[in-house]
């Protein structure tokens, strides 16, 4: 049993080392291709520089790593694991009689830790620095920032205003209720600014209504240039915007943290709105460590196999298949969930569960034939 632990500590060593080296060769590889598309768009971009291009490139690159984690933790484990064998070390502990589910638990432990740490370290870190490169992209390479955000059950809108002078308006409230056909806020503060975003006037309701292109303020009471409170009387406030397109501007879940997404789902829910692209996202991340520790399993069964045979071409190939077939399941399942075909939690754990499955049978075909 000593000797057991011990070949695990070191093998999990190995195979730790390696699979952090795959997550920073490959996170490196895929945010250069991503450097060079945003160089390419921001060519004809006058006010979007070099500094600002390389600031988006580095602001994704936590998201980056969140991504390429479980193709990184099966490509490091195969080369790990190969090189395991290569040197005979594999073998002469096959045949001191510890068998490969003994010294497999170290990396699995690994492979856990690193799902875990991805998901309560680098995805609150990833959303924060995501969510930033999302504005700057879309306000200086896209210039299509999304008109609303809701952040801790505060809505944030934003739209055009021609009623005072031409302008915007800025809306902010609480309590979002959705209802047939129309969209209620409470609480509302409303900022009307010229063009240049100088503030003409601020409103504040208790309530107000969006129906038939106009927002509906009751007992609105107006403060103007002098800051003087008017008499509270019904407001009516023309807009472009309309239910479904408030709805779809919400925060992307990828700008949301782990520990943050419960909360707001609970918002929208709350809220009348759908939240079934956040609840996937959020058990996608809570299969993630699962999803690990079936690549750490899977890259030990391809490593071994293949080695056998010194064929290293084709072991990397069968790993790199697996791994984007899984990655299509995936895909697909997401795809799925959000239609709602399938439930949420059905959508986000099966390809996590299949790829375990794979790992278990091929470990077993090659341990017990």
């Amino acid at each position: 049993m000593p000797f057991a632990l011990t070949l695990s500590a070191y093998v999990a060593r190995r195979f730790a080392s390696m699979a952090i080296i795959m997550i920073l060769a490959l996170t490196g590889l895929v945010a250069l291709f991503d450097f060079i598309e945003l160089l390419r768009r921001a060519a004809t971009r006058a006010d979007a520089g070099f500094g600002l291009v390389l600031t988006i490139a580095g602001l994704r690159l936590p998201y980056v790593m969140l991504q390429i984690l479980p193709f990184a933790v099966l490509l490091g484990g195969i080369i790990a694991f190969w090189r395991l064998a290569r040197s005979s070390e594999l073998v002469v502990a096959r045949a001191a009689g510890v068998s490969a589910w003994g010294f497999l638990l170290g990396p699995v432990l690994v492979a856990v830790c690193l799902g875990v740490l991805s998901i309560t370290v680098v995805s609150p870190l990833s959303a924060a620095m995501f969510s930033r490169a999302e504005r700057l992209d879309a306000t200086y390479l896209r210039n299509a920032s999304g008109p609303a955000m809701l952040s801790g059950g505060r809505l944030w809108l934003r739209q055009a205003d021609t009623g005072l002078e031409p302008g915007g308006t800025i809306i902010m409230a609480g309590r979002p209720e959705l209802g047939q056909g129309s969209f209620l806020l409470h609480d509302v503060s409303l900022w009307r600014l010229s063009a240049i975003d100088r503030p003409l006037e601020r409103v504040e309701a208790p309530t107000a209504r969006l129906a038939a292109g106009a927002w509906t303020l009751e007992n609105a009471v107006t403060f103007g240039a002098t800051r003087q409170a008017g008499a509270p009387a019904m407001l009516v406030v023309p807009t472009t915007l309309t239910p479904d397109r408030i709805e779809e501007s919400f925060a992307s879940p990828d700008t949301l943290s782990f520990w943050a997404l419960p909360a707001f789902i609970q918002v929208l829910e709350n809220s009348g709105f759908s939240a079934i692209r956040h609840r996937l996202h959020f058990h996608s991340l809570l299969s993630l460590p699962l999803l690990a520790a079936a690549m750490a399993l899977m890259a030990a069964g391809f490593s071994m196999r293949q080695s056998r045979r010194g064929d290293v071409a084709r072991t990397l190939g069968l790993g790199v298949a697996a791994g984007f077939a899984l990655f299509l399941l995936d895909k697909v399942a997401e795809e799925f969930g959000q239609a709602g075909n399938l439930p949420v939690e059905l959508a986000a754990w099966a390809p996590s569960l299949a790829g375990l499955m794979l790992a278990l049978a091929l470990l077993l075909h090659l341990e017990d034939g």
